[in-house]
């Protein structure tokens, strides 16, 4: 019984030894998770649609491909629950709809071929931010490759991707429209209703179905009538397309909103009242503020004068579309005008030495800014403290 007693007590002691032996490593684990806890990453719910405000690019190819994946999700509930709607409005009595399937048969969203992508990149095995740098820098770094990062260097970064981010939107909009799944979009697939509109009676109001045909037609530049994937593109971003037709359809528009005497330019009032509020805000040094109203609307008044005179080239006292060339990037600023407010703004926040430039050292001291750009960091210093 003695002996019993002796090996219990020393089978417990050794149990014991395991467990206290083991508990410094499962502390140092959980001082771990919670250092990085306080900097989690969290991918950005992106706004979608046409009238959805300008969201900045994922600095990190990865993080692009997650949102666009999130992105993608949400794109196809809001598509499923407006044909639904719209599938019940046509099985009203009285309205037969021959293609409207049943509501059983609705696509399900594909689920994620992989796990929660938060976890992963707030794994430090699979997704180490300053590894993600040493990366990418040298794929920034391109031209010319000299061991900094300049503004344009950077600018074209963020450009590229979100001209990417933009063609993939592009294509999964074209999806939706081909109904014919022929690779190509009519304007009666883009606007189905426009078919019970007299041609002769369409409005070329902003919005109407005159000004989308002839946006449309605008893009078609083969003149076929249909946009292949690249026309469709540029019809849906012209101020990010290469086409010059649609560049001078932009101005036209500025003209024909604003021309409310109809005589195809634009004279002083009109630009003051239309135009000047919008670019004021890019005019860079403009002090608007003034010590009562009237000094300030006559300071107003002056700027848009200067403005406008800057514009009128050949001093005629109006504007053509083709002097309002020089301002359509912030009447329409399309994505180089974003990638270099993003660039500018990583440069300021990351250059230590204000040299113009990013070093690798740089972006090592500081490399949340980066994905700042594309993260919100979540405050999880009450858990730390539960902890301890």
């Amino acid at each position: 019984m003695k002996a019993a007693f002796v090996y219990l007590f020393i089978a417990l002691c050794f149990i014991a030894f395991v467990l206290y032996s083991n508990q410094p490593h499962r502390l140092k684990s959980k001082v771990h998770r919670n250092l990085h806890a306080g900097r989690r990453l969290v991918i950005r719910k992106l706004s979608i649609g046409r009238d959805s405000k300008h969201e900045n690019v994922a600095f990190d190819p990865i993080v692009a491909s997650f949102e666009r994946k999130r992105e993608d999700r949400t794109w196809e509930k809001e598509y499923f629950q407006e044909q639904f709607k719209q599938w019940s409005k046509d099985s009203e009595p009285g309205h037969t709809h021959e293609s409207a399937p049943h509501p059983q048969s609705q696509p399900e969203p594909a689920e994620w071929d992989y796990k929660d992508p938060e976890d992963f990149l707030n794994d430090e095995e699979h997704f180490n931010v300053s590894s993600r740098i040493l990366t990418l820098f040298p794929l920034i770094d391109n031209h010319p490759s000299d061991g900094r990062i300049s503004l344009d260097e950077l600018q074209d970064w963020h450009l590229q991707a979100a001209l990417t981010e933009a063609e993939h939107r592009a294509i999964r909009e074209m999806e939706h429209h081909d109904k014919n799944h022929d690779g190509m979009v009519s304007f009666a697939e883009y606007l189905p209703h426009s078919e019970l509109e007299d041609e002769a009676n369409r409005s070329m109001e902003h919005g109407g179905v005159g000004w989308w045909k002839e946006q449309f037609d605008t893009a078609d530049e083969d003149g076929d009538g249909l946009l292949n994937a690249k026309e469709f593109n540029n019809f849906l971003h012209p101020q990010d397309s290469r086409n010059p037709k649609l560049h001078e359809w932009l101005r036209k528009q500025e003209i024909r909103e604003r021309d409310h005497d109809k005589d195809g330019k634009l004279n002083f009032k009109e630009f003051e009242e239309g135009i000047y509020d919008i670019i004021k805000l890019h005019d860079e040094g403009e002090a608007l503020h003034s010590s009562s109203d009237s000094d300030s609307s006559a300071r107003r008044e002056a700027n848009a004068k200067r403005r406008f005179l800057e514009l009128d080239k050949n001093k005629d006292g109006f504007l053509t579309e083709d002097e309002l060339v020089p301002i359509m990037d912030n009447l329409h600023p399309g994505e180089a005008y974003y990638a270099k407010q993003q660039a500018e703004y990583l440069i300021s926040q990351a250059d230590t030495n204000k040299d113009g430039y990013l070093t690798i050292e740089e972006m090592l001291e500081n490399p949340y800014i980066f994905y700042s750009t594309a993260f919100a960091y979540e405050d999880y210093e009450e858990y730390y403290h539960d902890e301890f």
